[in-house]
């Protein structure tokens, strides 16, 4: 049953689900607005693939070895959400008795999105854009590799869904759809301004040029530091107009703490 869900707004966008009896939601903590009385909800560690308890669910499968391999499965996925800096349990939402309407936002000014999943593609997001969906699409943690992680700052780690059903995602200021295929196959973008894609979209990152004048140029004064991300190949991507460090930098400049003047780049400093 597909998932009844509206997106509304325009600055700070909400999704409104709509649940009927026997369809579950679960969210990120710090990601729910409002619910009817007739929604439950229930704090768990475990995700919907992490063996914890479904509805319906007792988690008894065999026995004591099976509540053990349960009980190691929710440990591993905290931990690895807690290392990846991502909320360290997820809540759950289910209607009893009739329908129920449950509120979910995410924590910065910008668009929400609604990813319809086949059980063919899994979608990559950038860390915190995740903010609900339906209990049958699993989620979970993508660690970019090596040099392409450390190099590339938010890219490093990476939200992953799998399975069918609906996934909420939320981003800051506006959302533009493109396809690498339209654009020759390759579009490089801020690491900052990337929101989601599609599984078969090759995600890297790359230097700023050369290490010449122009290469250190566009890293002082261009303000996009060393790295730029790459996408590659025949898939939807999902960008940002708004990344959270140029935010940040407002922010602080508003307040008069920014003191990087017009070099920017790697000049930037602020008082504490």
């Amino acid at each position: 049953m597909t998932l009844q869900q509206e997106i509304v707004g325009s600055a700070m966008q909400m999704a409104v689900v709509n649940l009927y009896p026997g369809q579950t939601v679960y969210c990120e903590a710090g990601k729910f607005l409002f619910k009817t009385t007739n929604v439950t909800m229930e704090t768990r560690l475990s995700g919907p693939s992490g063996g914890g308890p479904q509805q319906g669910g007792s988690g008894a499968g065999g026995g004591m070895g099976g509540m053990l391999r349960q009980a190691m499965g929710t440990a591993m996925q905290a931990g690895q959400r807690m290392l990846a800096g991502e909320s360290l349990a997820f809540q759950y939402f289910s209607a009893q008795g009739g329908e129920g309407t449950v509120g979910f936002a995410g924590v910065l000014p910008g668009e929400m999105r609604a990813l319809e999943l086949d059980g063919t593609r899994a979608w990559f997001a950038e860390k915190d854009a995740f903010v609900a969906a339906e209990s049958t699409v699993d989620f979970g943690i993508a660690f970019q590799g090596g040099r392409t992680g450390m190099s590339g700052g938010e890219g490093f780690v990476l939200e992953r869904f799998t399975g069918r059903g609906t996934v909420i995602i939320a981003g800051a200021g506006n959302f533009i759809d493109l396809n690498p295929a339209d654009f020759g196959g390759r579009i490089e973008v801020d690491t900052g301004c990337v929101v989601a894609f599609e599984e078969g979209i090759q995600y890297g990152v790359q230097r700023v040029g050369g290490l010449n004048r122009q290469g250190l140029m566009n890293a002082v004064f261009g303000g996009e530091g060393l790295s730029l991300a790459t996408l590659e190949g025949n898939g939807r991507v999902i960008l940002q107009s708004l990344t959270i460090e140029s935010l940040a930098n407002a922010l602080r400049k508003a307040q008069g703490g920014d003191k990087q003047g017009p070099t920017g780049g790697l000049f930037s400093t602020h008082a504490g």
